[in-house]
């Protein structure tokens, strides 16, 4: 995982919908987490209901089966929401949004967070006031992983990579056994509470799944995109790993936490521009700092 070449990391401030600064076919692998549609510490009121965040997810997928080269993958972080005390079905649906777009359906890993810290014990305590049939609701401990390829992957194509890349891409198949990447769950610490100023706010998904996920499905010197970049994690862990980013953030109230965040040494190059459809920078003392902001790499309170 060695990288002393340097890494470029461009930031978009505006709409995934729209990814017209990214060439077809030139992103290896893309890592993201969409928001909810209906989160109040998200983006209220953006969407109407919860066609209209599917149709976003649409667009964003057209646009993903555009820029992916023939063969690679994009990984969805995302699960099942509760909203009016109704399941809301986002992983079929993003599923099936993905398929109808052109993508195959890989695979999906479960990502399970420590039992310790459930997100939501209201659910599960609805049954310890009402010990009675009927009052069951679990606590939710866990995320989906959706994997999706565009085609099949030419692995001849490998033999046409810089051997030294070749080498520094290469899986340690010990520690993948031992730490059970092997599996379809993965158990995984999610990012708890701190007062880090770059995280706070933002309930981002843990960096070791991104390092996962870039690992396995990317090799050092490509590109990795993250359409809902939110405070950089998956910039930040392809820097770490050799990869360059691209990364398109609605917020642009986030951009010196993404400077901050991904510019760890002097290896990286990030750049980054504004366009009109961004949403101007919020405030600190506009956010509701004891409910966390979602953005990919980034999950809430569900």
């Amino acid at each position: 995982m060695a990288q002393s070449e340097v890494t470029t990391h461009r930031v978009i401030f505006g709409n995934c919908q729209d990814m017209h600064e990214v060439a077809s076919e030139s992103i290896d692998l893309t890592v993201t987490s969409p928001p909810y549609y209906n989160a109040p510490f998200d983006y209220p009121g953006m969407y109407k209901d919860y066609d209209e965040y599917l149709k976003m997810l649409s667009r964003v997928s057209d646009e993903l089966y555009r820029v992916t080269s023939q063969g690679r993958v994009a990984c969805i972080v995302i699960d099942d929401m509760l909203v009016d005390g109704e399941k809301l079905p986002i992983v079929a649906d993003c599923t099936t949004i993905m398929r109808q777009t052109g993508f195959r359906y890989r695979d999906r890993i479960t990502w399970v967070k420590p039992k310790g810290y459930s997100r939501i014990s209201r659910r599960s305590g609805v049954l310890v006031q009402h010990p009675y049939p009927m009052y069951y609701y679990p606590d939710n401990i866990q995320e989906s992983v959706l994997i999706f390829q565009k085609g099949r992957f030419d692995y001849k194509l490998i033999k046409e990579i810089d051997s030294t890349l070749l080498s520094q891409s290469k899986i340690d198949s010990v520690a993948f056994n031992r730490n059970e990447w092997n599996l379809t769950v993965w158990q995984i610490t999610n990012v708890l509470p701190t007062n880090n100023p770059l995280e706070k706010g933002i309930a981002a998904f843990p960096e070791e799944l991104a390092n996962r996920l870039i690992q396995l499905f990317s090799f050092v010197g490509e590109t990795v995109l993250d359409p809902f970049l939110g405070s950089g994690t998956t910039s930040k862990a392809s820097a770490a790993l050799g990869r360059n980013s691209i990364g398109y953030e609605m917020n642009y109230g986030l951009k010196e936490r993404i400077v901050a965040k991904v510019g760890f040494n002097d290896s990286v190059k990030i750049s980054s521009e504004r366009r009109h459809d961004c949403i101007a920078p919020i405030a600190e003392k506009d956010l509701n700092l004891s409910t966390p902001l979602k953005r990919a790499g980034g999950h809430s309170l569900r």
